[in-house]
């Protein structure tokens, strides 16, 4: 027999190992397996790389914006802003 570690988490004591003797052909029912852990962190990386081409797509356009914003001013399609804002060659 082996001696096995289990984490629980607890909202006083943080994280916990409790330690336990279980026979190696034998996993106890609460564990997670090896493929459960896989498939969670499968899961969390494909909702970051969601999340963050959401965010690298919103500020593309805004930067895409002010790109073309300050393009048209300059060749004078847009006025300035301000008078004494005025961009010249």
């Amino acid at each position: 027999m082996r001696m096995r570690c289990q984490r629980k988490t607890g909202a006083i004591f943080g994280i916990m190992k409790i330690f336990k003797d279980y026979p190696e052909d034998k996993n106890p029912p609460e564990w997670t397996t090896k493929e459960e852990v896989q498939e969670m962190i499968d899961d969390a990386i494909r909702k970051h790389n969601r999340n963050a081409g959401i965010i690298s797509m919103c500020v593309g356009w805004v930067v895409l914006a002010l790109f073309a914003e300050g393009l048209l001013r300059l060749i004078g399609v847009i006025p300035p802003l301000l008078p004494w804002l005025k961009i010249s060659l």
